[in-house]
């Protein structure tokens, strides 16, 4: 099982949103946690991984040699992929 880290401003952000939605993240972060790689798809541009809940992703990275999910940010799908 990995464990998951958050980014201070992944984290900001997510106890922004509204509870169900909050929810819905924290939930399928979980499952992730079992099994990474069933839920996430690689991102060509960058050297991370997606994670689709609704309308909202988070770009993850992930350390396999300490077995940790380094969320990095999380947003909406129409800007989270902006630098």
């Amino acid at each position: 099982m990995y464990e998951i880290r958050f980014d201070k401003r992944a984290l900001n952000f997510l106890n922004k949103l509204e509870f169900q939605i909050k929810q819905r993240i924290w939930n399928k972060l979980q499952e992730c946690k079992q099994e990474p790689f069933r839920y996430l798809k690689h991102l060509e541009q960058i050297k991370a991984y997606k994670l689709r809940v609704g309308d909202y992703r988070i770009i993850i990275d992930i350390q396999e040699e300490i077995k940790v999910l380094y969320v990095e940010k999380i947003g909406h799908r129409k800007n989270v992929y902006e630098k």
